[in-house]
C-alpha cells in the first residue's frame, strides 16, 4: 500500500494527477461532496445556532467505507479538492467523516493540474481554510431554508410541485420583467436614409443620414429635394486609431463568448471546461479573476515571439473589478501556451481553442487603426450624408482574436476601406433610399446575456451561474423560445435616375428562437414571491447577501450571527403567508361569453395553463381548452380564447372514419383514424383547416409511415423528429447521420445501420438474467443502470457492477418500490453533531 492518499473530488482529475505522483501516492476520488443535509428533513437547527444535520449520502456509503480502510493504511492523507469554497467544504467534510488526525492530513491546493503545480502544492501544504468553509455552509443553510420555507406554501397556494430557489427566483424575475417590457413596448416608425455614391472611375462610396427622418411624407419630400442635386465631398478627416485586447477569461466571460461563437448553452460550456482542467490543459474554470501569473506572461511571451514575432507582443496585467474575486486567484488560460489546439473531443478542442486565443492576444499588441471619415453635401439642401471607413495598418493581437459583441453593429466588422477622396471632389449619386424602421424593445436574455445581467447586479457568484440556469429550465420556468417571428410589412421610397419609387416589403419580427421566455408557470409564481417574498427576489438583497459571504469567506463576519439574524425576520413572514395569503390560481379574466354569458378567463391548471368557460359555482361543470401552441396566460386575448371554445371541430371523413381537428398541448392537430394524429404546420390555424387540406396531410403521414423495407420479416419506416432523420424496427429508433443519403437510402444502407444499432444494444447490456426480465445496461458518463420492465434504477460510478449477482439486483429493485403510508411520525429535531467549524480550529478525532 501506498504511503500517502492523495483525495480528490473527481475520477478524471484523480487519474491526471496520477500520472504525475510516483509509487508512494495512490490518488482515489471522492465523486464530489460525501455529505450533506438531508434530502427529506429541514437539517438545520434553526432554534439554536443553525447547526447543519450533515449525513452521508446513502450511494457514497460503499465509497467511504472503502476510503476509511485506504486512510489506515496510508501515512498521509492529501485533501487535494478544488481551492474555491465548495473545494473546501469537500475537503472538511472528508476530515470530519474519514476521522482523519490533524498529524497525519494535509490540505493542498493548485489552479491547474500539471506535474509542477502538484509537486509545488505538496512542497506547500496547508490547513483547512474554515472561513471559505462556513461561507459554503452560509449559501448551503440559506438556499436551504429559502427552498424549504416557501415551497410548500407555493404547493398550498399556487400549485402543487412548485418550488422557490433564492438565486433561481431572482433570475426567473429578470426574465420574466423583460418578458413584460417587451409585450408593453410600444413600437414607432422611421425611415432610415441610405445613399450610394460613385467617383468618376466607378468606385463606390456607402453613405447615410446621421439620423433617420420621422414620417413618410418628409422621407419621400427628402428624396424629391436629391433628384436634381450634386454632390460633393465636404469634408474629410483621417485619424490614427487603435484596439485594445480584451482581458482572459473569467467564468462568465468564457461562459458569454463560448454562447456567440460557438452556441454552446452555459451548462455545455462547463461541461467542457471541467474536462479540459481536469486533462491538465486549462487552468481552474472558476474563477472571477483577470489575472495571469508572471510565470503565465512569460510563457505567453515566448510563444508569441516564437509564432508571430517580437513586435507582436506586450506584456499586460490586468485587473478585474470584482474587489471580492473569491474563487481562483488566475484567469482561464492553457496551462502550456505552446500548445495552440489539443487532441480531443470535438467540443472541448474547440472552447480549448478559444481559451488560447484569448489568453495569448491579452499578451500581444494594440491593433493600429486608421479611420476615415466623410461628409458630403448636396446642393439643394443643407443635411449631410457620412460615410465612415477603418483600415487596419497593424494586425497586433487582431492577428489571433477579437472578442465578440452582442450588439449587431459591431463597428470593427462592419466598416470597410474607403477609396481615395479630396475635399471638393464631386460624386454621382447611384442611388438613395428611404427604409421603414422600426424602434426595437429591449433583447429578450441569452443564456449568456443573463449570466452578463447576473454577474452585473452581484447576483451569484462563477459556480453557480450554470446550475441557476438548468434549474429554472428544468422546473418549466423558462423555456428557450422556438417562434420565429410574424411578419411585418415595411415600405421602401427609391430615388434611382430623378425618380422616386416606392414598395412594400416584409420581414420577420419578434422572434424569440433560443431566447429564454417566461412560462405560465414562470409568471405566476415569480408574481406571488414578489408580492409575498419581495426581499427574496430583491436584487439588491440578493446582490448584499453574496458581498456579506464575502465577508465570511474573508473571516470578517460570523455566519450563524448572519443566519440569526436573517431568519428572525424571514420566518415569521413565512408564517404570515401561511397563514393569511390567498389561494392564487395566476387567474386572468377576459370578458363574458356572447352565447353562454358564462365568464371566460385564464388560469393556471394541473397541467399547465389553460382557457376556462363557466365558474365552479355554476351549476354546470366548467369547459376548459388548452392554450395555442406560442401562447401564454400573459398574451392570449378574448378572441383568441373564444376560438378555442369552437374545437374539437369534425371537417369530414377518411376511410369511412370520421376526421377531427383540434388543439393538443404540443401544438394544433387533425385525429382520424381512431386514434392516429397528424400535426398541422407550424402558425397554421386549426379553425381554418378544411377537408382538403387535413386530407393533404393525411396522406403525407400516411406515406411517410409506409414501409420502406423489409427486414427480416419485419417492416423498416422512417422519419424526421426533433433530433433529426431516423429509422423505426422493431421498436427501436435509428438515428440517420450525414453520412447517409437519407431520400435515397439503399437496402445495404437500411441493413447495416439497423446492425449497427442492434450491436450497441447488444453491448450495452453488461449483465442480463432473461427469465426473471432484469438486465443492467451501461449510462452515460461511466454509470450502470438495473432494469426490469419500466422500472430504472441508476447506480453510481463506484459500484462495480461485474460483482452484481441477481439477488443483489432484485434487492435494489425492491428498494425503488414505494413505500406503504404509515401514520404520521412525531418529528424528530435535527440529529446533534458537531458544532459548525470554528475558524482556524482543527478537527477532532471522534
Amino acid at each position: 500500500m501506498a504511503k500517502n492518499l492523495v483525495i480528490v473530488e473527481s475520477p478524471a482529475k484523480a487519474k491526471t494527477i496520477e500520472k504525475f505522483l510516483g509509487k508512494d501516492y495512490k490518488v482515489k476520488s471522492s465523486y464530489g461532496h460525501i455529505a450533506d443535509l438531508p434530502k427529506k428533513d429541514l437539517g438545520v437547527n434553526v432554534d439554536g445556532d443553525f447547526e447543519p444535520a450533515y449525513e452521508v449520502s446513502p450511494d457514497k456509503k460503499k465509497l467511504v467505507a472503502e476510503l476509511k480502510r485506504d486512510v489506515k493504511k496510508a501515512e498521509m492523507v492529501w485533501l487535494a479538492s478544488d481551492e474555491d469554497r465548495e473545494g473546501e467544504a469537500i475537503a472538511w467534510h472528508l476530515a470530519e467523516e474519514l476521522d482523519l488526525h490533524p498529524d497525519r492530513t494535509r490540505r493542498i491546493v493548485f489552479h491547474e493540474i500539471t506535474k509542477s503545480a502538484i509537486l509545488k502544492a505538496i512542497e506547500n501544504p496547508r490547513g483547512i481554510n474554515y472561513d471559505l468553509v462556513n461561507a459554503q455552509q452560509a449559501r448551503r443553510v440559506l438556499d436551504r431554508l429559502v427552498g424549504y420555507e416557501i415551497s410548500p406554501i407555493l404547493w398550498r397556494k399556487v400549485k402543487g410541485g412548485l418550488s422557490a430557489g433564492r438565486v433561481q427566483s431572482v433570475a426567473v424575475r429578470l426574465i420574466v420583467e423583460r418578458e413584460r417590457q417587451i409585450r408593453e413596448f410600444a413600437t414607432q416608425a422611421s425611415y432610415r436614409v441610405d445613399a450610394m455614391f460613385s467617383k468618376d472611375n466607378g468606385q463606390s462610396i456607402k453613405a447615410k443620414l446621421p439620423s433617420n427622418v420621422d414620417t413618410l411624407e418628409e422621407a419621400r419630400d427628402f428624396l424629391e429635394k436629391n433628384a436634381q442635386a450634386t454632390f460633393k465631398v465636404d469634408d474629410l478627416t483621417k485619424k490614427p486609431a487603435k484596439k485594445s485586447p480584451a482581458p482572459p477569461f473569467t467564468t462568465s466571460t468564457l461562459q458569454q463568448e463560448a454562447a456567440r461563437k460557438l452556441y454552446y448553452s452555459v451548462s455545455r460550456t462547463m461541461q467542457n471546461a471541467q474536462r479540459l482542467y481536469e486533462a491538465g490543459l486549462i487552468t481552474y474554470m472558476r474563477t472571477d479573476s483577470v489575472n495571469l501569473s508572471q510565470e503565465a506572461r512569460a510563457g505567453a511571451q515566448k510563444e508569441i515571439h516564437a509564432a508571430y514575432g517580437s513586435e507582436y507582443h506586450k506584456e499586460r496585467a490586468y485587473k478585474g473589478k470584482n474587489k471580492n474575486a473569491q474563487e481562483a486567484h488566475e484567469a482561464i488560460r492553457p496551462t502550456d501556451f505552446s500548445r495552440h489546439t489539443v487532441n480531443v473531443e470535438n467540443d472541448q478542442r474547440k472552447l480549448y481553442e478559444l481559451i488560447w486565443k484569448r489568453a495569448i492576444a491579452s499578451q500581444m499588441s494594440d491593433a493600429k487603426l486608421e479611420r476615415t471619415n466623410v461628409k458630403i453635401a448636396a446642393s439643394t439642401h443643407d443635411k449631410t450624408f457620412t460615410a465612415n471607413g477603418e483600415i487596419i495598418t497593424f494586425e497586433g493581437f487582431l492577428k489571433v482574436y477579437l472578442e465578440g459583441s452582442d450588439d449587431d453593429n459591431n463597428e470593427l466588422e462592419q466598416r470597410g476601406l474607403l477609396p481615395a477622396l479630396v475635399v471638393g471632389e464631386q460624386l454621382h449619386n447611384d442611388r438613395i433610399t428611404a427604409t421603414e424602421r422600426f424602434t426595437q424593445p429591449p433583447a429578450r436574455f441569452t443564456e449568456a446575456s443573463l449570466v452578463k445581467k447576473l454577474e452585473e447586479l452581484g447576483i451569484g457568484r462563477p459556480s453557480t451561474y450554470a446550475p441557476t440556469i438548468t434549474t429554472i429550465q428544468n422546473r418549466k420556468y423558462i423555456e428557450k423560445g422556438d417562434n420565429e417571428g410574424t411578419e411585418r410589412d415595411y415600405l421602401e421610397l427609391t430615388l434611382k435616375n430623378g425618380e422616386v419609387m416606392q414598395q412594400k416589403h416584409t420581414e420577420k419580427t419578434g422572434s424569440n428562437r433560443g431566447k429564454l421566455v417566461p412560462t405560465d408557470n414562470g409568471f405566476v409564481v415569480n408574481d406571488f414571491l414578489v408580492k409575498h417574498f419581495d426581499q427574496i427576489v430583491d436584487f439588491d438583497f440578493t446582490a448584499k447577501v453574496e458581498q456579506d459571504f464575502d465577508e465570511v469567506a474573508s473571516g470578517n463576519e460570523s455566519w450563524t450571527e448572519w443566519m440569526k439574524s436573517f431568519y428572525q425576520n424571514f420566518h415569521p413572514q413565512v408564517e404570515h403567508v401561511a397563514e393569511h395569503a390567498e389561494r392564487e390560481v395566476g387567474e386572468r379574466k377576459l370578458g363574458i361569453h356572447p352565447d353562454t354569458k358564462k365568464p371566460v378567463s385564464v388560469r393556471l391548471g394541473r397541467y399547465g395553463a389553460m382557457v376556462q368557460m363557466g365558474s365552479v359555482e355554476d351549476e354546470e361543470k366548467p369547459s376548459f381548452a388548452s392554450l395555442p401552441q406560442g401562447k401564454t396566460m400573459d398574451d392570449i386575448t378574448f378572441e383568441e380564447a373564444l376560438e378555442l371554445f369552437k374545437l374539437p371541430k369534425n371537417i369530414g371523413e377518411y376511410k369511412g372514419h370520421p376526421i377531427e381537428v383540434n388543439n393538443g398541448r404540443y401544438g394544433p392537430y387533425v385525429k382520424y383514424l381512431d386514434g392516429k394524429f397528424v400535426s398541422l404546420d407550424k402558425g397554421e390555424n386549426p379553425m381554418e383547416v378544411a377537408l382538403d387540406r387535413a386530407l393533404e396531410l393525411i396522406e403525407a403521414k400516411e406515406k411517410a409511415d409506409a414501409p420502406i423495407y423489409n427486414y427480416k420479416e419485419l417492416p423498416v419506416t422512417k422519419g424526421v423528429g426533433r433530433f433529426g432523420p431516423f429509422l423505426k424496427y422493431d421498436g427501436m429508433f435509428i438515428n440517420v447521420n450525414k453520412k447517409y443519403d437519407f431520400d435515397n437510402l439503399s437496402s445495404d444502407d437500411i441493413e447495416e445501420l439497423i446492425e449497427d444499432k442492434l450491436k450497441k444494444e447488444r453491448e450495452k447490456v453488461v449483465q442480463n438474467w432473461e427469465d426473471h426480465g432484469i438486465r443492467i445496461e451501461k449510462a452515460r458518463w461511466g454509470r450502470h443502470n438495473i432494469i426490469k420492465g419500466k422500472t430504472k434504477i441508476e447506480l453510481g460510478k463506484d459500484i462495480d457492477v461485474s460483482v452484481i449477482d441477481l439477488e443483489t439486483a432484485k434487492t435494489y429493485l425492491e428498494k425503488k418500490k414505494p413505500a406503504k403510508k404509515k401514520a404520521p411520525a412525531k418529528k424528530k429535531a435535527p440529529a446533534k453533531r458537531k458544532p459548525a467549524a470554528k475558524k482556524k480550529s482543527t478537527p477532532k478525532k471522534k
